[in-house]
């Protein structure tokens, strides 16, 4: 943890310096997110993938878990038991479920995890990762102010707010 807090602290430190105007960090830069591209990805994997996507455009509902609304966690959760894998419904509970991933190798259906909250690392948001593509990596998420939507990693408020990736399958 106090590797991966130095690693961030230096990187925001090195990226300070550069343009912050732009809404995505540049990816042809020395700033560049260290994420392998992926081969492929397993059936199972792909399912749970499938299942979160379905929700796309569902409305934020702080608690809900259903077509009707969802939270992140909710996201999460659904997306899981839909395809019989069982997963803590909260996000304060996931942050600590499943393995550690470095970020360089996240893979598709890991969970990523932000602190959103400004002058906080405390996380309090989760995604689950859809695609690892040239160095840079989509993710599914229940978003308060768009619903669930797919965002990149590479986007500055994304990346700034990355706190972690875990591993549950």
């Amino acid at each position: 943890m106090i590797k991966q807090l130095g690693f961030l602290l230096l990187l925001l430190a090195a990226l300070q310096s550069c343009s912050s105007s732009k809404s995505k960090v540049n990816s042809s830069s020395s700033g560049n997110l260290p994420v392998k591209k992926e081969r492929s990805i397993s059936k199972e994997t792909a399912a749970v993938i499938k299942s979160a996507k379905r929700y796309k455009g569902t409305r934020y509902k702080y608690g809900g878990d259903s077509k009707r609304g969802m939270d992140c966690s909710g996201l999460i959760y659904v997306s899981f038991e839909d395809n019989n894998i069982s997963v803590p419904r909260t996000t304060s509970k996931l942050r600590s479920f499943g393995n550690w991933v470095d970020l360089k190798d996240v893979k598709s259906g890991d969970l990523v995890f932000f602190a959103t909250k400004k002058n906080s690392r405390k996380v309090n948001h989760v995604g689950i990762v859809t695609e690892v593509q040239n160095g840079d990596l989509s993710f599914i998420h229940a978003s308060t102010s768009k619903g669930v939507i797919e965002s990149r990693l590479s986007e500055r408020y994304w990346y700034f707010a990355f706190v972690q990736a875990r591993r549950v399958m």
